[in-house]
């Protein structure tokens, strides 16, 4: 204990055994003990007590979309990360698509990470993106260090990040299993997407028939068959058809090595609420009815889906037009994510444990970085929420970090305010202020 720099204090501290009053020590940026909730504090070190506010691990968020470099009008590192530290996250993983460039090649990661060195108030890594014309960059992107491949199988939105086909899903995957990496997927099939009724204009309801279920679930199939042939790593992005389900658990008991997320919008709004016009609400796939929404947390209970996450995906306000046939489609949930999935987890039974699990240990297994973050357990990065779980608060858009303050829950109560975030031991947000930036890039551990 000599060497230990800070102890942290609370009578509710979310363990990997389960959550107990208990003091938190650390030293260089790690945890090295937790202790009883009255261990002293050695001499010289800081000590914080939190009365009954929650320390928990801080979340790590493997979906968002920061845009920078190329489109950072619609966000950036600089408020993406402070957006995220707002809300709890300490580590998020950046989208390979909608900056400029693409993480596609190891010029363009390059490119990234020196734009987000500066910038970034957590830590950040990055996924990189498998192309129909560029298998051959995908072993240097995996050994410079990306978390796995993001792939589309129907048009992304961007010209310069085309979908694949089934033959060049097959031929990138194939490449990805050969080197033991994971591909991720934005599962809707292209051919039932075209089926589909296309209205313009701003009905919700015609909206949603343009994204049917079984464009997921179709797409899912496939998924699941080409992973089980190539025996390859696959995780199925932001599920919101509950159809898909029953083939999902079927996949996982058969031991076909996939793994899913849904956001956390599928999980608290409904299409039932959403107004016509309102396409703050539009995301890809879409936000379904309150069965299927009922059903996603059943999944989530049973581990079928194995965790959540925001799939922040920012515009500037002028492409949230009312016509949900041509508004950008995206949610922006980085600030919220927290708040609003323990806003509704809480009122079905679950505890701020099983949030941890979905939103921090869950997504930091997912991308290797299960030794060092997602866990308050020695040796780990002493990265911290520390939240007050009862209290409320009512969404204010501009009170939002993200650069552009649209939102799909403005106006909502939510339960669970963030009182403060931890870094490495350092807290970096206290009351809405801000440390400057010290947030390291990560790569892949080999």
């Amino acid at each position: 204990m000599s060497d230990v720099e800070l102890v942290l204090r609370s009578t509710r501290v979310i363990t990997p055994e389960g959550t107990r009053a208990a003091s938190v020590a650390v030293a260089a940026g790690k945890i090295t003990a937790v202790l009883p909730h009255d261990a002293e504090v050695p001499a010289g070190a800081r000590s914080e007590d939190f009365g009954d506010d929650v320390l928990m691990p801080g979340l790590v968020d493997t979906h968002v979309h920061v845009n920078d470099p190329g489109r950072t009008e619609w966000e950036g590192f600089w408020t993406a990360t402070r957006a995220a530290a707002a809300g709890g996250i300490t580590t998020l993983v950046d989208m390979p698509l909608n900056s400029l460039p693409p993480t596609t090649t190891v010029g363009n990661l390059s490119t990234k990470q020196d734009v987000a060195r500066s910038k970034a108030h957590i830590d950040v890594g990055f996924w990189g993106g498998a192309l129909p014309d560029n298998v051959k960059d995908l072993r240097p992107l995996h050994e410079a260090g990306v978390f796995g491949f993001k792939a589309f199988l129907s048009p992304s939105g961007v010209e310069e990040f085309p979908e694949l086909d089934q033959e060049q899903l097959t031929r990138s995957l194939a490449e990805i299993a050969g080197f033991g990496g994971l591909l991720i997927v934005h599962a809707e099939d292209p051919h039932h997407l075209a089926a589909a009724p296309q209205k313009a204009g701003r009905k919700y309801a015609d909206f949603l028939a343009s994204r049917p279920r079984d464009a997921e679930d179709t797409a899912v199939e496939s998924l699941v068959a080409q992973a089980r042939r190539l025996d390859a790593r696959v995780h199925v992005l932001h599920l919101s058809s509950s159809d898909a389900l029953p083939l999902i658990a079927a996949a996982k008991a058969d031991g076909v090595r996939l793994t899913v997320e849904t956001c956390p919008h599928y999980l608290t709004l409904t299409a039932e609420e959403v107004p016509d016009g309102a396409s703050e609400f539009k995301c890809c796939p879409p936000i379904r009815e309150a069965a299927n929404r009922d059903l996603l947390w059943q999944a989530l209970a049973d581990g079928t889906i194995d965790c959540v996450v925001t799939d922040h995906s920012p515009s500037t306000a002028d492409l949230k037009t009312d016509d949900f046939a041509t508004a950008w489609g995206g949610i922006s949930g980085l600030q919220l994510s927290l708040s609003a999935v323990w806003t509704e987890a809480r009122t079905r039974g679950h505890g701020l444990e099983d949030v941890v699990r979905w939103m921090s240990s869950r997504t930091a297994e997912l991308v290797g970085l299960g030794d060092r973050k997602g866990s308050i357990a020695p040796g780990r990065d002493a990265d911290f929420a520390v939240l007050a779980p009862d209290e409320t608060f009512t969404v204010d858009p501009a009170a939002l970090q993200h650069r552009n303050r649209v939102t799909a829950y403005a106006g909502k109560t939510l339960h669970g305010v963030v009182k403060s975030t931890w870094l490495r031991g350092e807290r970096i947000v206290l009351g809405g202020e801000f440390t400057e930036p010290t947030g390291q890039l990560l790569t892949r551990t080999p």
